[in-house]
């Protein structure tokens, strides 16, 4: 297993080390002009030049990469052109943010998908099978924001229960957020809910058939013994995976939701520097995004040999 772990982080390493040249070079294609977007289209010529020498972006490209990767690694994340603000204190803060959030989301989708697909796989072709298929795949074909709105609708309109607004103080502790967290978890939940459900319910309908389970079953086992010490070990392993994936858009990939309820998360911020060409940002933040993704499908492996012993990682 450790053999396994190390092989696995050279592959992350790896992963890392091309996507920076692939971040590295679609922020320098992308439409219109930094200089352009910090002093406006009416500065002189001169003061282009001098805030390109300011950046290094009169460097050649493979230069430019070298510095920023180095400074990258160590931990020099830069400054924000449209702010003036440290990138690393402004990435983490929201790092910390979208933390928040998708630990609120995860808790709510995740055991509820898990619960209903091995439910419905129990019940197959029933009627709470074709209930629970249904009703978790109704909001998977709504855009975001629609679900969004429908939950502003019914739990801070209707009901009154959560703010519609996520706007949160940047010191806010987790508790003190935690009520205008819940609606936007919500949305995501509904969302994601169905992925894990269905990974879940096929993955248990097989297991189910398999020769071991129905052994177990003639022996007389309790149905919650065949199920837990013998069917969900095996019947998670797909689910695993969609978790996984989860887990990266989560932390960076909510960038509608966010935007709905105004809450500053990584992947507001994201579109944030996108929008004002801010290549600092930019790229710090995709590269974080990048690094919990990589870092997410390593666990999941991890965890398919603690969940199957008849995996063996050499």
């Amino acid at each position: 297993m450790t053999r396994f772990v190390l092989r696995r982080l050279g592959f992350v390493v790896l992963t890392l080390l091309l996507s920076s040249m692939l971040v590295f070079a679609a922020t320098h294609v992308l439409p219109g002009d930094v200089t352009t977007m910090v002093l406006g289209r009416e500065a002189s010529e001169e003061a282009r030049d001098a805030l390109r020498q300011e950046l290094g972006l009169d460097q050649p490209l493979i230069v430019q990469y070298g510095n920023w990767l180095g400074d990258l690694v160590q931990g020099d994340w830069g400054t924000s052109i449209s702010t003036q603000q440290e990138v690393r204190a402004i990435t983490l803060e929201r790092l910390r943010n979208s933390a928040m959030l998708a630990l609120v989301a995860f808790l709510m989708y995740v055991p509820l998908g898990i619960f209903l697909g091995v439910v419905a796989s129990w019940r197959r072709n029933s009627a709470l099978d074709q209930v629970i298929s249904a009703g978790s795949l109704a909001f998977v074909g709504l855009p975001e924001f629609v679900t969004a709105i429908l939950v502003v609708a019914i739990f801070s309109r209707a009901l009154g229960w959560f703010p519609s607004s996520s706007a949160i103080p940047p010191d806010a502790s987790f508790f003190s957020a935690l009520p205008s967290l819940i609606l936007p978890a919500m949305t995501v939940s509904l969302a994601s809910l169905a992925y894990v459900v269905r990974m879940t319910r096929s993955g248990t309908v097989e297991v189910l058939q398999s020769d071991y389970v129905r052994t177990a079953r003639l022996k007389g086992l309790s149905t919650s013994r065949v199920l837990f010490e013998h069917v969900l070990r095996n019947s998670l392993l797909p689910t695993v995976t969609v978790i996984a994936a989860g887990v990266g858009w989560l932390m960076g990939g909510l960038i509608i939701t966010e935007s709905v309820f105004s809450y500053p998360g990584l992947g507001r911020l994201v579109l944030y520097a996108v929008q004002r060409r801010d290549l600092p940002l930019i790229q710090s933040t995709t590269m974080l995004i990048v690094a919990i993704f990589a870092l997410a499908n390593l666990a999941a492996d991890i965890i398919y040999a603690l969940l199957n012993p008849r995996i063996r990682y050499r």
